[in-house]
């Protein structure tokens, strides 16, 4: 049977994990920062080349150190948008992938001259789920920051 002192040192480490990963996670205002981002890379998309983007958009936090991978399902026959963006005015450079079944990547990359997002084009060979692989590029000031992503299709 644990003793109390047991369980107050492991309530303790469990609280101290707790406090850091929060202090590590962006904010709920980064995250609608991001989202707004990637938003206005993809209204652009929508105006000139036609695309039509998914309602729902991925946010969520990207580490420095190990980057962020997020499994999506993409259709042959479309060609697909993705607009990936962190919130603009933190100085953060990011860039990023498609990547296959089989790890390799696939599609073309267009960077936003600032750093603070991408697009990402694509025509998938197969119907299945692809892999949006993202992480700080060099340079910029690389901390953790809220990233979000936002798929389109024509």
């Amino acid at each position: 049977m644990p003793t109390p002192r047991l369980l107050h040192a492991a309530l303790s480490l469990l609280m101290a994990c707790a406090l850091i990963a929060k202090a590590l996670a962006a904010d709920p205002a980064q995250w609608l920062a991001a989202e707004q981002s990637a938003r206005r890379l993809a209204r652009d998309q929508e105006q000139r080349a036609g695309f039509q983007f998914r309602a729902e958009a991925w946010v969520g936090d990207l580490d420095p150190q190990a980057g962020k991978a997020v499994k999506t399902q993409l259709f042959k026959g479309h060609e697909y948008c993705i607009a990936v963006a962190a919130p603009r005015g933190e100085k953060q450079r990011i860039t990023g992938v498609v990547l296959d079944f089989d790890g390799e990547p696939v599609g073309e990359i267009q960077p936003v001259l600032d750093g603070w997002g991408f697009l990402l084009f694509f025509k998938p060979k197969r119907t299945g789920f692809y892999v949006v692989a993202m992480r700080h590029d060099d340079g910029g000031n690389p901390k953790p920051t809220a990233c979000a992503i936002l798929t389109g299709y024509r």
